[in-house]
């Protein structure tokens, strides 16, 4: 009888670990949804704060969102940015990639022919303290202003000497490395399609390399 009550009391228990487990995670699960959503709206905004000092000229107030299809059969959202005067400006364009503590997210401006780096914002960093987040800073980020959108970017531990070198963060190699691939990156999947958005907004044809045979 008193083993009989044991295993009552076991299998009780079990399914109160079990009962317990499902609530908590339905209840995190919420929490999540409901802060995901929140977070996601910070960023947009965050994006459209930012659109002035990425693109020159830019009227955020008239920048236009859309979707493209980037190389990698993804679709990805892209902001159109035109000026008060109406006249296309440029674009801005998000990625993101593995940092040395975590994801790097950030903005990308250009030109409005693709063909020039205008900006660069990071949107969400977890790098290390006082090391790793000097990627935020004026000084990391100013170096990516006015490269070309073409030829990818190098971080090197001394002073730039080619025009797609990038100077990186003493003692933040890997974090400056990171910065560099993910624009790298992001350019290479985007560059076609938004190559073929300016030339349609020109009125032109677009000058796409020829498909490998």
């Amino acid at each position: 009888m008193g083993e009989t009550r044991r295993q009552g009391s076991y299998i009780a228990q079990a399914w109160l670990v079990i009962l317990l487990a499902l609530l908590y995670g339905g209840a995190l699960a919420g929490v999540q949804s409901v802060l995901s959503d929140k977070i996601a709206e910070n960023k947009k905004r965050e994006t459209y704060d930012v659109i002035p000092l990425l693109v020159k000229g830019a009227d955020k107030e008239k920048t236009v969102e859309l979707v493209i299809e980037g190389k990698d059969g993804k679709p990805a959202r892209v902001y159109k940015i035109m000026g008060g005067d109406g006249g296309h400006e440029g674009w801005v364009v998000s990625g993101d990639g593995q940092g040395f503590a975590d994801r790097i997210e950030v903005l990308i401006g250009l030109d409005a022919q693709v063909s020039a780096i205008t900006g660069l914002y990071v949107l969400a960093q977890k790098e290390t303290p006082g090391l790793g987040d000097y990627i935020t800073g004026e000084n990391f980020r100013g170096g990516f202003e006015g490269r070309s959108a073409d030829a990818p970017l190098v971080a090197v531990k001394a002073d730039p000497q080619a025009a797609n070198e990038i100077r990186a963060l003493t003692g933040a190699t890997i974090s400056s490395e990171s910065v560099c691939s993910i624009v790298n990156g992001t350019l290479e999947n985007l560059r076609d399609s938004l190559s073929s958005e300016a030339a349609a907004a020109a009125g032109v044809e677009p000058n796409l390399p020829e498909p490998a045979e």
